[in-house]
């Protein structure tokens, strides 16, 4: 007997404690340092580009289509601002591959999507950062630009 009430006071006490453990944090991280990774600029590489929030481009000769991205990573033992990165740059490479799919070299107005909070920014991206996901969110327009 005298176990069994053991065992129920352990799991009662985890239970009350696993919710300390989620967190959920939404933080804005920049495009810049991102993009400036060596990672991304070997992977996103220079076949696409990219313009975010209100940022001046060259005129659009074609619009393709409408892209949303909704990104996960793993962000066990990572820092936020590190995790964040690198779902970030996943998210850009859906974008530059669904591009070059479709005939674009430019991916204009893209913005934050975060838990479909639309936000528009040409210097910061959003991220929703756990204790072991971290996740970005983007939607973008895929476009032939006039060179």
């Amino acid at each position: 007997m005298m176990k069994k009430l053991s065992v129920l006071s352990l799991l009662s006490l985890a239970l009350l404690a696993a919710p300390s453990f989620a967190r959920d944090e939404i933080g804005n991280y920049t495009i810049a340092d991102a993009m400036a990774l060596p990672v991304a600029q070997s992977k996103l590489g220079h076949d696409v580009t990219f313009y975010f929030g209100n940022q001046a481009h060259p005129e659009v000769e074609k619009a393709l289509s409408e892209i949303k991205t909704n990104k996960k990573t793993n962000a066990f033992n990572k820092s936020d601002e590190e995790a964040c990165q690198w779902v970030f740059l996943s998210a850009m490479l859906e974008l530059k591959n669904r591009a070059i799919k479709e005939g674009g070299n430019a991916v204009i107005n893209i913005k934050s999507n975060y838990r479909n909070n639309l936000t528009t920014s040409e210097e910061t991206f959003q991220c929703g950062a756990g204790t072991l996901v971290a996740g970005v969110a983007l939607t973008g327009e895929i476009v032939k630009l006039k060179q």
